[in-house]
């Protein structure tokens, strides 16, 4: 219709769509494998898509159209398999092929051995493994998509070590500095939770851990939410949440894969602070789409605060009165990058955040729920006109140079 309004109109009149029924598969998983590939894009539109497709598989709708726009999203797996290429992952090169050149503190002689490094790979391993089936322009994309993933994991999962870094580095589980125990109590301050400074230190790591394994292995996750959602044996049922009519939906694959990484992460540490309850296809969480949503937001909510505490020397090298102000207002660089961690520390892991106090608390669900609570206070905190210095805008993805 979009296209060819006439031949749109006639498909209408004669109800018979079986003829684009690879169209349709192909255009929506295009869309489909952009918005994993590129979780800030298509904000609101990837949500549409995916309740569109959702009707299309229902029992009720699917009688009417007769086809399935469903297909198997396109990965560098299937695509290597389908031209006897596997062997290429196996590779000791694959690696080297593959990692994203990051510049940090190098020197332009050192990128540049890296870059000649990584192209000498490429060219190896598309030389070493191509044939009739599998051309080099196809095994260059396959180098690339799988470089993006370690683009992914930079931009997302590094936010989430950088703070891990920081609590490891500024507080002592064993022993709190004056000033900066991170014990909360139940009633004070917001807090639903009553943790001793030892307790909330490793339920904040772990907090963050898991958070960073998900992050990790969020491609998966994302194939095992939309298995859920686009099922035809398990569909949605619209209920009133509290929060609005949400379609909630049962998530076994997703559920089972959250499972698979609580159970990894609580084998990393020595003893679990909180609940394990994992919300899913409930009021709270009310189908994998919510949760993918959710999990998303993390280099969100971290991201902002690494970058306004790495550029604390920065912003008072180039500017005296900024300078003069923090050392005045906030005792110095240190002190204030320190207030800073310890109120994220003690307000963002503090079970607030929900409209009851079941519905928080140190749930799986409910510990992110307490992060996007400490985001929201941000404005009334005492060291928000630094993080407008360093370029903050809000939580959204935004930054300004």
């Amino acid at each position: 219709t979009a296209c060819d309004y006439k031949a749109g109109q006639k498909l209408l009149e004669n109800d018979n769509y079986e003829k684009y029924e690879n169209f349709f598969r192909q255009m929506f998983e295009i869309a489909r494998r952009h918005k994993i590939m590129n979780p800030e894009k298509m904000r609101t539109e990837y949500g549409k898509l995916i309740y569109l497709l959702q009707d299309a598989v229902s029992p009720t709708v699917q009688s009417h159209l007769a086809i399935s726009v469903i297909g198997p999203i396109e990965s560098v797996y299937k695509f290597l398999e389908e031209r006897d290429g596997l062997a290429l992952l196996d590779d000791r090169l694959i690696e080297v092929a593959t990692e994203e050149i990051l510049a940090g503190k190098k020197s332009r002689a050192k990128i540049n051995g890296e870059i000649k490094r990584k192209e000498k790979a490429v060219a190896a391993i598309k030389q070493r493994y191509r044939n009739p089936q599998l051309s080099q322009e196809d095994i260059h994309l396959c180098l690339y998509s799988i470089c993006d993933n370690n683009s992914f994991l930079n931009s997302n999962r590094v936010p989430i070590d950088k703070i891990i870094t920081y609590l490891k580095k500024h507080f002592n589980p064993d022993e709190s500095e004056d000033g900066y125990s991170l014990s909360i109590v139940s009633g004070t301050d917001g807090a639903r939770l009553s943790h001793s400074h030892e307790r909330q230190f490793y339920f904040a790591l772990q907090s963050l851990t898991l958070w960073r394994d998900i992050v990790d292995d969020m491609f998966r996750l994302w194939a095992m939410a939309e298995a859920d959602l686009l099922s035809e044996t398990v569909t949605y049922s619209l209920q009133d949440t509290g929060q609005g009519k949400q379609r909630v939906q049962q998530c076994p694959r997703t559920y089972k894969a959250m499972q698979t990484i609580l159970g990894r992460v609580q084998g990393k540490v020595n003893k679990w602070v909180g609940s394990s309850v994992i919300h899913m296809g409930d009021h709270n969480v009310p189908n994998a789409l919510s949760f993918i949503d959710k999990y998303t937001q993390v280099p969100r909510i971290l991201g902002p605060i690494v970058i306004c505490l790495e550029n604390l020397e920065k912003l008072c090298e180039e500017d005296d009165g900024i300078n003069d102000m923090v050392t005045d207002g906030y005792g110095g660089i240190e002190k204030l990058r320190k207030d800073i961690l310890h109120d994220f520390f003690k307000s963002a892991f503090d079970g607030s955040g929900a409209d009851n106090f079941y519905d928080a608390g140190s749930c799986i669900d409910g510990r992110l729920t307490s992060a996007w609570n400490w985001c929201s206070q941000l404005a009334s905190k005492p060291y928000y006109p630094i993080f407008k210095l360093t370029g903050f805008l809000g939580f959204d993805g935004e930054w300004k140079n």
